[in-house]
Formats: structure tokens, sequence, C-alpha cells
């Protein structure tokens, strides 16, 4: 893993769950949701911040939509995972 991987995914831990803060609630710990292309990761620079109730929980309910393994009604509810990606580079500051 390459320094630059490693800074990008301790950015977005400290950033917290986008769905948790997209839904309003305070900061929330958070780990790396890989986003795949063909069923493969993509690499680590291309990881969204995820606390685990929104990540793999397996919970659809009126707290939580778990994107393993609801991902269509997850997208439905926070949007397409690149676009949130490029949301989040901007508010870390990498874009």
């Amino acid at each position: 893993m390459t320094e630059a991987e490693k800074r990008w995914l301790a950015a977005i831990c400290e950033h917290g769950c986008i769905c948790c803060k997209a839904l309003g609630r305070p900061w929330t710990p958070a780990e790396p949701h890989h986003i795949l292309m063909g069923g493969r990761r993509m690499g680590e620079m291309f990881t969204l911040p995820l606390c685990p109730g929104h990540h793999r929980s397996g919970r659809y309910d009126d707290e939580f939509v778990s994107r393993h393994p609801y991902r269509h009604r997850w997208v439905k509810m926070f949007g397409v995972e690149l676009d949130l990606l490029v949301k989040l580079q901007e508010e870390i500051g990498v874009a």
C-alpha cells in the first residue's frame, strides 16, 4: 500500500460515515468500503467511509440501510458510489 493510499484511508475514517452525515447524525466511526467495478475492487483510493450499520450489518430498517446486501436500496437512498466519492474528495480536500 502506498503512502497516498494510507493517508486517504486515514482521512476517510477520520471523516466518519458519509451516510450518517447525510442523515444529519453526529460523527460516526467509519471503516473503508471498497467500490467495485465488475465485481472487483477498484483500489484503495476508491473507498468510502461507512459505519458498520451502513456498510455490512445486513440491516434494512428505519435506522439503517446496509450497503451489503442491499446495494440497490442503499444507492436509491444515498446515491451512486462514484458520485459520493467525488463529493467526499471535495470535502476532504483531495479533488
